[in-house]
């Protein structure tokens, strides 16, 4: 058993501004994404240019903010909402979804896309690899925080919260969604692959490990299981996922469209 140290939520004060970890943690996951799309935009043989990387990231953080938080409020905070009619705006109070941030993204990306004359899908698969060390960094501002635990357990592992011994869930998914995903995702785009194949393998990956998450993971006190005592709202919303990506992944080996991320060798 190991005992839960308690962080500040606050990392650090300028005047009268609170600096929070789990704010610290986003800048860090945005700043990964942007270093590595940078390198990846820089290696032999890409059609990306290093400074196409700052409009793609500066999107993609729009979709991320808007679409977590507008996602949260929809799947999880309508009750909260109904209470409080300024609920959505208030980031600070915390609440942010993957799904619905995701959807933001791939409306972000599509803009993106459009503006620049780039293929939609060669624009979604270059992305793939990028938001994992953000889901990582944000799995451990939620441990930070001291929420999203886990349920109750005698593993050796777990932490001691409120005189309970619980799974560090969020360290679970900081692993799985973030370090697991990251580096299956980093290899497998490191060559050319058929169009929308990245993608697919990223939205089953990122699927299943939420969906195993899921079930050592305390649902949202307000929402609690959804049926049987065990399905959550985080599974519902991954299903999709991951048969979106099955499909997406089986087209793309069936058809084998080239990526247009990578020059075509003559």
């Amino acid at each position: 058993m190991l005992k839960f140290p308690g962080f500040d939520k606050v990392a650090f004060h300028v005047g009268p501004l609170s600096v929070h970890w789990y704010g610290i943690m986003y800048l860090l996951g945005f700043a990964a994404a942007w270093w590595l799309a940078r390198r990846r935009a820089r290696a032999p043989g890409s059609t990306w240019k290093p400074v196409d990387v700052d409009d793609l990231i500066f999107f993609s953080m729009l979709g991320v903010i808007f679409g977590g938080r507008i996602g949260y409020v929809l799947f999880y905070g309508l009750k909260f909402w109904a209470e409080d009619p300024w609920y959505p705006i208030k980031i600070w109070d915390g609440g942010m979804s993957f799904h619905g941030g995701l959807l933001g993204v791939v409306i972000a990306l599509t803009v993106f896309a459009w503006r620049r004359g780039r293929n939609m899908a060669d624009v979604y698969d270059f992305t793939a690899p990028l938001p994992a060390l953000g889901l990582f960094f944000g799995r451990i501002g939620n441990f930070i925080n001291g929420e999203l635990w886990g349920k109750v357990t005698n593993v050796p592992w777990g932490f001691e919260v409120n005189g309970e011994v619980r799974h560090p869930s969020q360290l679970y998914e900081a692993g799985l969604e973030g370090l697991v995903l990251f580096s299956v995702l980093w290899w497998f785009t490191s060559r050319p692959r058929p169009r929308l194949a990245p993608s697919g393998l990223f939205l089953i990956i990122y699927g299943l490990a939420r969906s195993a998450v899921e079930f050592v993971r305390v649902p949202d006190e307000h929402i609690g299981y959804l049926a049987g005592g065990w399905l959550t709202e985080g599974q519902v919303l991954s299903l999709p996922m991951i048969l979106a990506g099955i499909a997406m992944l089986a087209w793309a080996y069936r058809t084998r469209t080239p990526s247009g991320n990578f020059t075509v060798a003559t």
